[in-house]
């Protein structure tokens, strides 16, 4: 129900209570029937079913039916030694649950947040008496007596109220306090941040007191609400994780393809080249090879160098001051398009400012400038006087407002503590929402005088005298006409607007609001951060829109947009109450046309983050309050400000600025577009490595062993080597890359658009097949021998040169993948510690398993003892993947800037042929 639009006499019929309070007797039945004032539990699922969750993933079924498959082969075969390819493939798998676990508990957080926002006790009228209770005890009809400091501990219509304003910045997202009255009746379509008659659940009185009558409590609250909506949200996956469940599901199609045409040809081989052993036999031969080969396309490395990479991203975020609660959110920050920021908090310093004052001597001015009489230090001195900030050690408490006067003279080197001492108070008219208007009597050793401040228009109207430098002189008409001119000028730039006077005779409080003397207005404003305007012109080069929601006024957030380039010419601004009457249809639209969104509600800026989505866009939403956590839930990237943010907003989000900087969120989103880019080199390295592997084993099985049955092109272990030795290491390398400095040149990439697109896909299939022609080579240079001066046939040497090219092939062809588009050769070729690293371990580890046969007199690898010319041969065959990658980087520039030349050239030839036309007309 609605009490906002109706009298408070009304609401206690409504509610059935009365200015006494319930008796105890009646608040019982109606806690019993209603449930206690907190926020309902949500249903947790047990550690084990979210454990189980983890395992959903395609690729991870994929490698678990690997897994399973390779360790059924080793003990049916008694190759007990093979079940390490099993161990490491379930490794693999349970580092990813754990760590994708830790990730489960933000819904819940958020919500334990929003429960433990209400101060456990409150005061209440019961049975006409004054008592303190649990809030959670608090019902429908309670009477609740409202102080400075206390925290509203459910959703009430107020019914008294005395200089009352309340801190509500969490849930509506302005920056200052709303001041209350009681005796206001609001439309009915008022915003939640308008009901001047309302206090809700969260907030915090700052100033004065009142008395409510509770009309909601628990989940019905305006904060019940919010948490009913973070329950409900629907969890997405990221862009990421919908690619590596592409990238799974297409590898899961080509692995049992690949096996059935294994399959298939062995057994074909069997009838056209019989070897006398039982078909059985020969079927099982067939299936246990068709396994054998699809195993090898499995990159078992992929989920591990994703999860690394991205926790590698992690902490480099947090080096630049982002916190990641949730690993994949680190990728989809780089292929962000949208990002809806709050205002206060996010891109303001949520801290009043004096920006600038006018007196009639010096006229308007900004805070830079340097004029000074004797009636702007008279301005600053009233200001500060006619101020009930306290000092809390180094901070200023107190109203925003009036903490930013203070802040001002401290600025300018006046030592407020003193001026205090020096003048000091005698007497009082403290501000109330009728008069708007607070005054203070000062006694100091020159005399005692009344100092005023209030709302310009009241207090001018009072105003017998004008304060003119140091001449006190009556106000004229065209003195009163360039006040008004001064502060329309200032309230045009959104700046609160205060006017200050001062009075020398008659003192008394009954009078001393009358005959005033003029002396200045002072503007102020929450400013925005120095920083936001160049994060915002880099959002537009990296071809991200930022959009401005808040619950703070329309003019403000229009002027704060304005100045720091998110509204332009042309641009729209739509309020919350306008948006409130737009079907869906309209609203999409204009979508694109909006740039700032006031005076919103929670439920509407979730509405405005899912039309964005409805576009397919990655969406970005920050914020600091209460009103932001289920917008921040909804979105694909939840951002919350650590400093300012609310234990909710932060629970909600994915990322957390630990320095409240919108900057920040720029060095995220580079961070984020480096750590995809570094995946797709690790992936397009792994699977070109594994297209070799399977087009050497395809091409050995079906051509090679029909000239020589009994041939093995590579053995079990040598695959698992490569796969899970060889690869891992170069790949997490990979991993470590800097960013391309062009990298927030480009637009993000498209939802949805495969890991596969523009080039990547042709480059893992050439570079592939590249690799394997050069296996191949060393493989047919190995197996033909001379021996005595005759050649010979020696399997085992070619499959021992076949294991060493494909295997140095992957530690230089990292190198190669250092940039996908550009020359390695631009780069400082071993500026990548960790890639040189790999490679001396690689190496190493390479010279081992091809000697450990040898050295130990078994048959671990099947590998032969090869001469010096043979491993001349094999690093041959290794280092000219460098030179023909090269060759296809320089192919693929010159056909990409001959499609530029001639997309340029055509459009030269268009607007050529427009500006004829206008010619000849």
């Amino acid at each position: 129900m609605r009490f906002y639009d109706e009298t408070s006499m009304s609401t206690m019929e409504s509610v059935v209570t009365s200015s006494k309070g319930l008796s105890q007797e009646e608040a019982n039945i109606r806690l019993e029937r209603d449930g206690k004032n907190e926020l309902a539990e949500s249903k947790k699922r047990s550690i084990i079913l979210k454990f189980l969750d983890q395992f959903k993933d395609t690729m991870i079924i994929v490698l678990l039916v690997a897994a399973v498959v390779s360790a059924t082969i080793s003990i049916i075969e008694n190759q007990y030694a093979d079940l390490v390819d099993a161990g490491l493939i379930l490794l693999i798998v349970i580092v990813n649950a754990v760590i994708g676990l830790s990730q489960e508990a933000k819904a819940e957080a958020a919500l334990d947040a929003l429960k433990n926002m209400n101060k456990p006790f409150c005061k209440v009228l019961r049975d006409g008496e004054l008592i303190k209770i649990k809030s959670g005890e608090l019902v429908v009809g309670d009477i609740v007596v409202l102080e400075a400091g206390d925290i509203i501990p459910a959703d009430m219509r107020l019914f008294e109220t005395a200089s009352l304003k309340i801190e509500e910045a969490a849930l509506t997202g302005e920056s200052v306090p709303s001041e209350k009255d009681c005796d206001v009746i609001c439309d009915i379509e008022a915003p939640l941040g308008d009901r001047k008659n309302m206090a809700y659940s969260s907030g915090i009185v700052s100033y004065g007191r009142g008395k409510g009558i509770v009309v909601a409590t628990g989940m019905n609250t305006e904060v019940g609400k919010i948490a009913k909506m973070l329950s409900e949200s629907e969890t997405t996956q990221t862009p990421l994780q919908v690619q590596l469940a592409k990238t799974a599901k297409v590898l899961s199609v080509v692995i049992l393809a690949i096996a059935a045409i294994i399959f298939a040809a062995s057994i074909i081989r069997y009838f056209i080249t019989p070897t006398g052993a039982p078909l059985q036999n020969a079927i099982i031969d067939a299936f246990m090879t068709a396994v054998a080969i699809a195993v090898a396309a499995i990159p078992e490395g992929l989920p591990a160098v994703v999860t690394i990479v991205l926790a590698i991203g992690v902490q480099r975020m947090s080096e630049r001051k982002a916190i990641v609660r949730n690993l994949p959110a680190v990728e989809t920050l780089g292929c962000c398009e949208i990002i809806c920021s709050d205002k206060t908090g996010t891109l303001t310093l949520n801290q009043m400012t004096v920006k600038g004052f006018y007196t009639a001597s010096t006229g308007s001015n900004n805070i830079e400038s340097k004029k000074a009489d004797s009636s702007t230090e008279m301005l600053v001195r009233g200001m500060t006087l006619c101020n009930d900030t306290v000092y809390g050690g180094e901070k200023l408490l107190g109203d925003p407002t009036e903490t930013a006067l203070v802040a001002y003279a401290q600025s300018l080197g006046i030592d407020v503590a003193k001026l205090n001492s020096d003048y000091q108070r005698v007497n009082e008219i403290p501000f109330d929402s009728v008069r708007k208007l607070m005054s203070t009597v000062n006694e100091s050793k020159d005399g005692t005088v009344g100092y005023i401040k209030g709302a310009p228009d009241l207090l001018i109207q009072k105003c017998t005298q004008i304060m003119d430098g140091d001449e006190i002189r009556a106000i004229t008409k065209k003195d009163i006409q360039k006040i008004y001119d001064a502060n329309k000028s200032m309230a045009s730039m959104a700046l609160r607007v205060l006017a200050v006077a001062i009075k020398k005779e008659k003192l008394d409080t009954k009078v001393l609001e009358t005959e005033m003397i003029f002396v200045g207005l002072v503007g102020m404003i929450d400013p925005p951060r120095p920083e936001v305007r160049d994060a915002v012109e880099t959002c537009r080069k990296a071809g991200m829109r930022a959009i401005m929601i808040t619950g703070d006024h329309i003019d403000t957030a229009s002027a704060i947009a304005r100045e720091i380039g998110i509204l332009k010419d042309g641009d729209l601004v739509i309020s919350g109450a306008e948006l409130d009457k737009l079907s869906d249809e309209e609203f999409q639209k204009n979508l694109s046309k909006y740039r700032v969104f006031a005076r919103v509600s929670p439920e509407n800026k979730v509405r405005i983050v899912k039309a964005y989505k409805t576009f397919k866009k990655i969406v970005a939403m920050t914020g600091d309050g209460v009103n932001d956590a289920p917008s921040i839930k909804a979105a694909d990237i939840g951002i919350g400000m650590g400093i300012t943010g609310t234990d909710v907003s932060k629970g909600a989000s994915d990322i957390v600025l630990a320095d409240d900087n919108f900057a920040t969120i720029i060095a995220a989103v580079e961070e984020g577009r480096k750590v995809y880019a570094n995946i797709t080199k690790a992936v397009q390295f792994l699977l070109s490595a594994n297209i070799a592997e399977v087009l050497c084993l395809f091409i050995a099985t079906i051509f090679l062993s029909i000239i020589t049955p009994d041939i093995m092109f590579l053995t079990p272990v040598m695959i698992l080597w490569v796969n899970l030795v060889t690869d891992s290491l170069p790949a997490l390398a990979l991993g470590m890359e800097p960013a391309e400095k062009d990298i927030m040149e480009f637009p993000p990439r498209k939802t949805g658009q495969s890991m596969f697109a523009g080039k990547m896909g042709a480059d893992i299939l050439i570079q592939g097949i590249l690799q394997t022609a050069l296996v191949l080579v060393a493989f047919c240079v190995g197996c033909y021998v001379m021996e005595t001066g005759h050649a010979a046939i020696d399997h085992k040497e070619g499959m021992t040169m076949a294991f060493i090219t494909l295997s140095f092939i992957q530690l230089f062809h990292a190198y190669n993948l250092r940039s996908q588009t550009h020359t390695i050769f631009n780069k400082k070729f071993f500026s990548n510690k960790l890639m040189n690293i790999s490679f001396v371990v690689g190496v190493v580890l390479m010279v081992f398993a091809t000697n450990i046969d040898t050295w130990t007199g078994s048959d671990i690898f099947g590998t032969a003892a090869l001469n010096w010319m043979d491993w001349i041969i094999c690093l041959a065959c290794a280092v000219a993947i460098i030179p023909l990658v090269e060759l296809q980087k320089i192919i693929y520039a010159s056909v990409r800037k001959k499609k530029l030349a001639k997309a340029f050239a055509s459009t030269n030839q268009e607007v050529s042929g427009r500006e004829d036309t206008k010619q000849d007309d």
